[in-house]
């Protein structure tokens, strides 16, 4: 494949509009007024994952900012319910993938290398490629090791 394919792809696959929530909700709407990534995403042991925020934690301050609009008040509806929001995921790693969001950001690495400039972003969308070429080359460029074993289990 000649490298303008491949930067085509490359283009296609991470420029995808984000798919419908069911709830609008802009990150750069919350990061503008100072809040931090780890304001809302928490990141609970062993330190894997990065938590999306249970209703109660938005209803802390929609209890009185915004709480007439009308995206609001469907989180109230699903906080009332006791219910989740069925947020759609825009990034998703394969389960034979080992990927430790504690590992990545004690050693500095910020939330927009992986995911892009949330904090400009009205609509999540997938805009930075989290292909095995991907991250191999962020860990070349980083001087980390690019060993199977280090991101996969060894199969045996």
């Amino acid at each position: 494949m000649d490298w303008v394919s491949v930067l085509f792809l490359a283009f296609f696959q991470t420029a995808a509009p984000g798919p419908e929530q069911p709830i609008a909700y802009s990150h750069k709407t919350h990061l503008s007024m100072g809040m931090k990534c780890k304001d809302c995403h928490e990141n609970k042991d062993p330190g894997e994952i990065m938590g999306i925020p249970m209703t109660a934690k938005c209803m802390t301050c929609h209890q009185s900012i915004k709480k007439d609009s009308p995206q609001i008040a469907k989180l109230a509806e699903f906080h009332a319910a006791k219910r989740n929001v069925p947020w759609q995921r825009i990034y998703q790693l394969p389960g034979y993938v080992f990927f430790s969001h504690r590992i990545h950001m004690e050693k500095g690495t910020e939330c927009k290398t992986c995911h892009g400039e949330v904090a400009q972003r009205d609509k999540m969308f997938k805009e930075v490629g989290i292909a095995m070429g991907d991250c191999m080359e962020c860990h070349r460029q980083n001087k980390v090791s690019n060993d199977c074993t280090y991101c996969h289990e060894s199969r045996q």
